[in-house]
């Protein structure tokens, strides 16, 4: 008994030494790369489909630096640190027309950008919520809150939805508001009004409003 107690003791100490040795010599990158993968795995591990085969995907830092956006948009947000920037479809909340559009994340605020204006403003601390899909879509909604600053949520879709969603919940630290829905999920218009979208599967991808005025993602 005294010696199996000292072997798992041993065995115990061995393995504690190997994880500390690994954690070591591990580069900063590699570091922020599975803390962000924790986050990841944390929100659609089981969830969403797609996301077994992002695991051996790395996360980029940005996929467009900072000297990529309009001057103008560097002077209006200047005094905030970019932490991610990436190209997006912005479907606009009535009529559901696509829009290409930047998503830009600082270390308060996420910014949907167009050429050289900000098209909305999200401060972090306001965020309400993140939702996107359980189907193999990068529609990501970000929910605001209801008051005259914000013109009501924001419908985007994603190349890297995967990457998009765990910058957003980290930067915001909100990780605990992210939802992956089935079917539909609802989202604010603005001046009290809501919206459906919904999430289906069919023979190919494709973002449409239906004849009943939602918008319906395949």
């Amino acid at each position: 008994g005294f010696l199996m107690q000292t072997s798992e003791m041993l065995r115990k100490i061995c393995v504690r030494n190997l994880v500390r040795k690994y954690c070591r010599g591990l580069t900063a990158e590699r570091k922020v790369q599975l803390q962000q993968k924790v986050v990841t795995s944390a929100v659609f591990s089981g969830k969403k489909e797609g996301y077994l085969e992002s695991l051996s995907q790395p996360f980029l830092e940005t996929r467009l630096r900072e000297n990529d956006l309009n001057p103008k948009v560097l002077q209006l947000i200047r005094g905030e640190i970019i932490k991610y920037v990436t190209p997006v479809i912005k479907y606009d909340r009535n009529g559901f027309k696509a829009r290409e559009r930047l998503l830009v994340l600082t270390q308060s605020s996420a910014y949907v950008v167009e050429m050289a204006k900000i098209k909305q403003k999200i401060e972090y601390s306001t965020l309400k919520g993140i939702s996107t899909s359980n189907l193999s879509d990068g529609i990501v909604v970000i929910h605001v809150p209801e008051d005259n600053k914000q013109k009501g949520d924001v419908i985007l879709q994603c190349e890297h939805v995967f990457e998009t969603v765990t910058k957003l919940c980290i930067l915001a630290n909100k990780q605990s508001v992210v939802k992956v829905v089935k079917g539909s999920l609802r989202f604010r218009v603005g001046s009290g009004k809501e919206g459906t979208m919904v999430f289906t599967v069919g023979p190919e991808p494709q973002v449409f409003k239906d004849k009943t005025g939602q918008l319906t993602v395949v």
